[in-house]
């Protein structure tokens, strides 16, 4: 840790920052119950959600999301993500305003530690910026004690045009101090998200602090948002900074020391190469990373009813260690990442998926390049509407189509992670988001918890049509040994339009087809006898497997175990 912080800081101020957190560490290391925690296996999977998602009058909504758990998914998820419930400006809670308090409209840390006792919590570390609003802020603008170097200062003439810009928004941001002095200062996502300097030892600690407050709270994962942009340096892009690997490093080193039960996720919306360069060597930064590339590239397939490119990526993917792993999603708070796709797609092929997003009502955000152009960032819909087939009023297959792009999720290798709104079929929230100017609200829909239920309990309706199989799939999957994170994966190409992927262990052989098409075909498993009767574990229909016929985004997972009783 003292290596780190000197690597980062320089050997004075280094010692000065070790001394800091080591009284930080003997402080929380009492406050923190180190549970006997329990490795990763294919019984896990993991929920996203705001805390208020779901709202029931006259109770809390953390409350009412712990009964909607209780309710409608239990024993479904080993995880829940509960994204910032921390009080905030703007952006959904991730402009927060006091990193150490809980919405007063929201609930409690009681509340929250409730949930920590039965799901491994993840809460978020917003790493990058504080609000505008934030008591932090105004302390620095007042320029008081411990916050003088809170914000990063610059020059409105320098030259900046190399940093990297996730938004198409200006990066400083003027400010007026108290005494009267103008300023300018980083904001990378929005004028309310001050960037954080963290140059400064006070901010380290803070931080720091924040994050062992979240753990001492029942915090079992620590998600570190959009930590690429952390350190900043005149002349760079600012973006993957050797600071901020090393800053990675330290908070593993610190979890580790105190808290090793705590698992570490980064969270980055670039490039898969640019990615995975957060597992460090496999075993010094986080042991879990998003697969961003995942979700707009099951979009491509799924709109052209082709899996060459997925499957040929996904036999390309791979870790540095078995200690780190992928957590697979397909839609979150967020929109959908266009930046993965860079050197997967040629440009005209995300642009025509940017035009498929529009098309099914959805918003393309836009991040200027250095040398001034624009190009997609972000898609801005539900992945429930995002999969659509445009222009068709009742399209047949919706409801199927969404499904196989949710099975393909769930059987690879790493950890799957569900969002709340795509578990529940959620449309595009078109209203929100002309309520609030912003396009990411068209996926963050406030819902009636009755009106949810009754819809979930009445058959016919699109969310119980979604919900049902969605949960029998995961349901299925937390008993399958073959989908554990360190299970052997192979991918075979048996035919352009269906997805095969074989998941081994001592256990077990599984096959995960999924047809990614409108067509209706047939093919023949590998390594299997032609006339074996098979079962498939989600359906439980039976076939050959010289001859498995597959309706238009078919699912089917088939455990070869089966065929040794049955054939």
């Amino acid at each position: 840790m003292r290596s780190i912080l000197q690597n980062i800081y320089g050997t004075q101020k280094g010692e000065v920052a070790f001394s800091r957190i080591k009284t930080l560490l003997e402080v929380f290391s009492e406050k923190i119950n180190i549970p006997k925690a329990a490795a990763f296996s294919e019984s896990d999977t993991i929920l996203i959600t705001y805390g208020d998602t779901l709202l029931r009058e006259g109770q809390p909504p953390l409350q009412t999301l712990h009964r909607f758990l209780d309710e409608h998914v239990k024993n479904m998820f080993s995880g829940l993500h509960l994204l910032p419930p921390f009080p905030y400006s703007s952006d959904d809670g991730f402009s927060v305003t006091d990193f150490f308090a809980i919405r007063p409209d929201l609930g409690s840390w009681a509340d929250i530690r409730s949930i920590g006792q039965r799901f491994r919590l993840m809460l978020d570390l917003i790493v990058n910026h504080v609000s505008a609003e934030s008591s932090w802020f105004k302390s620095y603008l007042a320029g008081q004690k411990g916050f003088e170097e809170l914000a990063i200062e610059v020059d409105p003439s320098t030259d900046l045009s190399i940093v990297t810009r996730p938004r198409f928004l200006p990066l400083l941001t003027e400010f007026k101090k108290h005494s009267g002095r103008r300023v300018h200062l980083w904001t990378t996502f929005s004028k309310d998200q001050i960037d954080l300097n963290f140059n400064s030892l006070n901010v380290l600690e803070n931080m720091v602090k924040a994050m062992l407050f979240y753990v001492s709270q029942g915090a079992k994962m620590i998600r570190l948002d959009a930590i690429a942009y952390l350190w900043k340096e005149i002349g760079t892009p600012c973006i993957h900074l050797k600071q901020t690997h090393d800053m990675v490093r330290l908070f593993r080193r610190i979890l580790d020391s105190v808290a090793p039960h705590v698992v570490l996720i980064t969270e980055t919306n670039v490039p898969h190469e640019e990615n995975i360069q957060y597992f460090g060597n496999g075993w010094d930064e986080s042991q879990m990373a998003y697969n961003f590339t995942l979700p707009p590239l099951l979009l491509y397939a799924l709109s052209t009813g082709n899996a060459r490119v997925l499957a040929e990526w996904i036999q390309s993917v791979s870790t540095p260690s078995a200690a780190t792993m992928f957590l697979n999603f397909t839609a979150s708070h967020d929109g959908i990442g266009a930046r993965p796709l860079e050197r997967v797609l040629p440009a005209t092929e995300i642009d025509r998926l940017a035009d498929l997003v529009q098309r099914n009502g959805g918003y393309v955000s836009t991040r200027r390049n250095p040398d001034g152009t624009e190009s997609p960032y972000e898609f801005n819909i539900t992945y429930v509407d995002a999969i659509k087939a445009p222009g068709i009023v009742n399209d047949p297959f919706h409801i199927a189509r969404f499904l196989a792009s949710q099975a393909v999720a769930l059987t690879l290798p790493g950890i799957p992670a569900v969002y709340i709104h795509s578990l529940l079929g959620s449309r595009n929230w078109a209203a929100g988001v002309e309520l609030t100017g912003r396009a990411r609200t068209i996926n963050r829909e406030k819902l009636s918890a009755e009106k949810v239920a009754a819809e979930l309990a009445d058959q016919w309706s699109f969310r119980a049509r979604v919900f049902q199989p969605y949960q029998n799939m995961i349901r299925v999957r937390i008993r399958q040994p073959a989908f554990h994170p360190g299970s052997g994966t192979q991918v075979h190409h048996l035919d352009d339009r269906v997805l095969t992927i074989q998941r081994t262990c001592p256990n077990q052989n599984l096959f995960a087809l999924t047809n990614l098409s409108a067509d209706r075909l047939t093919i023949r498993l590998p390594d299997t006898k032609t006339d074996a009767t098979l079962t498939d574990l989600l359906s439980g229909r039976r076939f050959y497997a010289g001859s498995v016929s597959m309706s238009p985004y078919d699912v089917l997972w088939v455990d070869n175990r089966v065929e040794s009783a049955l054939s």
